[in-house]
């Protein structure tokens, strides 16, 4: 469900962001947008905290019912400089690339994109599901590896770890001991968990800035209650925190050593400077090779000049 990032959400060309270092509770709520006909929350890039770790967008859709004839796809797009991770709670999404992918995903699944110098791709509705609760995260890659070629993998089974009073499901990374056979550039990681009872100790490591974001239900956090559409900033220097539940919730837990380097985001690309944003996007329009073609039904989306232009 890749939504692109307004001009009002990109980040100006400054020095990296700030980063808490020590146990922190901070909760700053989502804007609210719309990403096709979907309603969505956008957690990610938000001010003053525009990533956590590489982690530098969050849309969070649903749960929603679908309406009957009613698509909600994503036509295609461009990406640079980043990874897209698509995790769904609910429905189905197919996925399309300039790659040549083709990948329906289902709940519990892992589609994970790779854009490097230049991708697109589409998301397809297949009009099979009643209710779509997905979520779109960005991971910014670093200089090492942001020019380099695109990939896409898929993940049909992830690992699973228990905790007390819940399971955690590993998206990216190493969590618990347990890690995901997905790829990651930086050092970060992201877990799903199912919290089932009334307080679940959670590992993590000191040297990550860590996020917490409520998918259902609520949790509360050193005692501070965090429900659906906020984001709750845990700081650096954590070592482990309890998550407490008065009933079932679900909740996704991000980390990462905070990013090296200034970041500019702008609709669809993660860069470092306006220049090289103003040439993908020309590049994109002229359509002159560089993020190649997707065989979709969908219309190919289009986007005007950024605002610095």
């Amino acid at each position: 469900m890749s939504g692109p990032v307004a001009s009002d959400d990109a980040a100006p060309e400054a020095g990296p962001p700030d980063h808490v270092v020590g146990p922190v509770v901070e909760v700053s709520p989502a804007r609210r947008t719309q990403v096709g006909s979907l309603p969505v929350r956008r957690v990610l890039p938000q001010r003053p905290r525009r990533t956590v770790g590489p982690w530098c967008f969050l849309d969070h859709v649903g749960p929603v019912p679908v309406e009957p004839g009613l698509s909600f796809g994503i036509g295609p797009h461009p990406h640079m400089g980043l990874q897209t991770v698509t995790w769904l709670l609910a429905g189905e999404l197919l996925h399309l690339d300039s790659l040549g992918s083709e990948q329906l995903i289902r709940p519990g699944q892992l589609n994970l994109m790779t854009a490097g110098h230049g991708v697109s791709h589409a998301e397809e509705d297949p009009a099979r599901a009643e209710v779509v609760h997905a979520v779109q995260l960005w991971v910014a890659q670093p200089a090492e590896t942001r020019e380099g070629p695109a990939a896409f993998e898929h993940h049909a089974e992830l690992p699973r770890l228990e905790l007390d009073h819940a399971e955690g499901t590993v998206l990216v990374g190493e969590f618990g001991g347990v890690a995901s056979p997905a790829r990651r550039d930086t050092a970060h990681m992201g877990v799903e968990l199912t919290l089932r009872g009334p307080g679940s100790v959670v590992p993590l490591r000191p040297d990550y800035e860590h996020a917490l974001v409520v998918l259902d239900g609520r949790v509360t956090v050193d005692g501070v209650a965090v429900e659906p559409g906020v984001l709750a900033y845990l700081g650096q220097g954590r070592d482990g925190c309890t998550l407490v539940t008065e009933a079932p919730a679900r909740a996704l837990l991000l980390g990462g050593v905070p990013f090296p380097e200034p970041i500019l985001m702008w609709w669809n690309f993660v860069g470092r400077t306006r220049q090289e944003v103003s040439e993908a996007r020309r590049q994109w329009s002229d359509d002159d090779g560089r993020f190649g073609r997707v065989r979709s039904s969908l219309r190919r989306i289009e986007v005007g000049r950024p605002p610095w232009e």
